[in-house]
């Protein structure tokens, strides 16, 4: 999406340029008159003068806001807060800042959720993620298994990653046992788990989680119900349990052709339901689309709410394909499994990474060789598909691994967003920008 796209009036602008064409008008009609009326009374030329005066008011008051509104969409081009840390002198300043910001609900699990949380947790206090809980491999799905909890893994993550606590504490909720009866568990999962056992539900264990590490929002399951994952194979068969369908869809040599969750009926949680409803934007993904992301849309009051809302819905495409769930997907065959889940739902924009690994052969190679390329568009038309596309390079190797790179995600997203609600004429977020262009003016004086 280009600049120019950005700048174009919207809402918040209209107002004042129709208030322009309406001074023009009045400042129109009257020199018409004076030119067509020179034999009109006295009384006749106060009125055009009148009319003349009050014209060139309204005119100039329009133009005055509707430059303001523009130079202020202009700034979307520059907007980075990487010098706008949790550092910033002014505490307050910031503070007041970060409260204005976007009302910015997630959707998924996995690592691509947590990861791109860092990223907006710059930005903006108010963010909500919305967690899948049908995870049932690895340490989660032992201590769901044992303690008959629901899955704290993908909680976790995000808990984690919105975290404003020192490093040391990141460091032990992320600490993985090496050996003995609680090998490969983390400590965090362990945490979860205890604070379940002194809450009265899941939710409030994540919430006092959240209490503990400071959390920026908030994060919740999308139900308390003990909900299991089921597949729909091509062939006809159904596989059960989320970690065993990639790996039956491969034995099979059958993709997936749908997912659904048991009990069908599983209600959502009521503050998530509420903060869908009340966004400025809805983003989904990125992460396992079969997974992931399908498993939260797959609970009804969630889904409803998303047809409700109308808040801006946003899509992050995955990097990666993922064997055993999106062999040689495109972004449209990924946009077009959300669509047959959530029939009626319409994605504003899907972001759309255009990188490649040219420098990290080897890593690519390692990738292939494991049935896993890069996501790309394919290029036919669809009809079905209204989105628009925000292509950009959005890869990032860390740890021989590629993933998103969180800090240009966000600014993808912040542009995104902050631009459609400067549109609508949102005072909240023209105040939200107006701070951050005095912030940043104010460290680039000091400097």
């Amino acid at each position: 999406m280009k600049l120019s796209e950005w700048a174009t009036p919207g809402i918040g602008v209209k107002r004042w340029l129709f208030q322009m064409l309406i001074g023009i008008f009045f400042v129109s009609y009257a020199i018409i008159g004076f030119i067509g009326g020179t034999e009109a009374g006295v009384k006749a030329k106060e009125f055009l003068v009148f009319v003349l005066m009050v014209g060139i008011l309204i005119t100039i008051l329009g133009l005055n806001q509707y430059t303001k509104k523009v130079m202020t969409i202009m700034r979307l081009e520059e907007l980075d807060f990487s010098k706008i840390d949790k550092n910033h002198e002014d505490k307050i300043q910031r503070k007041n800042f970060l409260i204005k910001g976007p009302k910015i609900v997630v959707i998924g699990g996995g690592t691509g959720l947590s990861n791109m949380l860092r990223g907006l947790k710059k930005y903006t206090f108010n963010i909500t993620a919305i967690v899948t809980v049908a995870d049932d491999g690895g340490g989660s799905g032992m201590l769901r298994q044992d303690l008959g909890m629901l899955p704290p893994g993908d909680i976790r993550n995000c808990i984690i990653s919105l975290a404003d606590t020192e490093p040391l504490m990141e460091k032990l909720f992320r600490y993985r046992f090496k050996d003995g009866a609680l090998e490969n568990q983390s400590f965090g999962n362990l945490f979860l788990a205890a604070m379940n056992g002194v809450s009265d539900n899941f939710l409030e264990a994540v919430k006092k989680t959240s209490e503990v590490l400071a959390v920026t929002g908030q994060v919740l399951p999308v139900t308390l119900e003990n909900v299991e994952l089921y597949a729909k194979l091509e062939n006809g068969s159904i596989v059960r349990g989320e970690s065993s369908i990639p790996m039956e869809s491969l034995n099979q040599n059958s993709p997936i052709e749908r997912v659904f969750l048991e009990p069908e009926d599983a209600k959502g949680i009521q503050e998530a339901i509420d903060a869908i409803l009340d966004a400025d934007a809805v983003v989904l993904g990125p992460g396992s689309v079969y997974t992931s992301i399908i498993p939260n849309l797959m609970v009804k009051d969630v889904k409803e709410a998303l047809l409700k809302t109308e808040a801006l819905k946003i899509y992050v495409s995955n990097v990666m394909t993922q064997p055993g769930e999106s062999d040689n997907y495109s972004v449209e065959d990924h946009i077009r499994s959300i669509m047959r889940h959530c029939e009626g739902i319409n994605l504003d924009y899907t972001i759309v990474n255009k990188g490649d690994t040219n420098e990290e052969e080897h890593i690519k190679e390692r990738y292939l060789q494991k049935g896993s390329n890069l996501v790309k568009r394919d290029g036919k038309p669809d009809s079905s598909i209204k989105t628009k596309y925000i292509e950009c390079d959005m890869i990032k190797i860390k740890r021989e691994l590629i993933r998103h790179d969180e800090d240009k995600l966000a600014k993808i997203l912040m542009k995104t967003i902050v631009t459609r609600c400067m549109r609508q004429g949102n005072r909240r977020i023209e105040e939200y920008m107006q701070l951050a262009h005095e912030m940043k003016k104010e460290k680039k004086d000091k400097e």
